[in-house]
């Protein structure tokens, strides 16, 4: 049916649409906690990421996900077409994580994740990972790693290879987004100009 978007007013369920669809986008900045899915709801009544937002009418659901022990940076929006761009392989989008592992790895065990590795899903692209010195234990590492790459569980079991298993995850950056000094459990709205960066990525 062709309308005048002008005069014509479109209603679907009593409630308006809107002729300008941007109007209607939600883009929200989460540092989730951990215990909670990355899901919209859950059938065995488990905490969501949705538990932590505000309520809206929208459909929200996050970009990419992170594990119910993962927490972090992960950004929560209607905007299908940014979460597309932003989660297929093929457009090599940053994602930064702190990993703290078991035991001191040598550098030679993090070269092998520097060059790639080999994993059931086959060979992971090569990895920056850097040790974070303002976090020294005599015990445990924390290691700063970049990937782009989304594969399920895929820095644990990275790390797991090389003989370290991870015992905390966290996402601090996804492109040029990064966490700052959001508390953990909090939300902000990313401003016009972070949604613009991350469209253009």
């Amino acid at each position: 049916m062709q309308i005048d978007t002008e005069n014509d007013v479109i209603e679907v369920d009593g409630k308006r649409v809107s002729r300008d669809p941007e109007s209607e986008k939600i883009y929200i900045l989460l540092n989730k906690l951990p215990g909670y899915l990355s899901a919209t709801m859950d059938s065995h009544g488990d905490p969501t990421i949705m538990d932590l937002l505000p309520h809206t009418e929208e459909r929200l659901y996050p970009v990419g996900r992170l594990d119910k022990d993962t927490e972090g940076l992960l950004i929560v929006t209607n905007d299908g077409d940014l979460t597309y761009r932003l989660t297929h392989p093929k457009h090599h989008v940053d994602k930064v994580y702190l990993a703290w592992v078991e035991g001191i790895p040598a550098e030679e065990s993090l070269d092998k994740l520097r060059q790639g590795i080999m994993l059931d899903f086959g060979m992971t692209t090569p990895a920056i990972v850097d040790r974070e010195p303002s976090k020294i234990d005599l015990k445990n590492t924390c290691l700063r790693i970049t990937i782009h790459e989304g594969k399920k569980r895929q820095i644990k079991r990275m790390c797991f290879a090389v003989g370290h298993k991870v015992l905390k995850l966290k996402r601090i950056q996804l492109g040029p987004i990064t966490l700052g000094d959001l508390r953990p459990g909090e939300y902000r709205y990313l401003t016009p100009q972070e949604v613009e960066n991350l469209k253009r990525l």
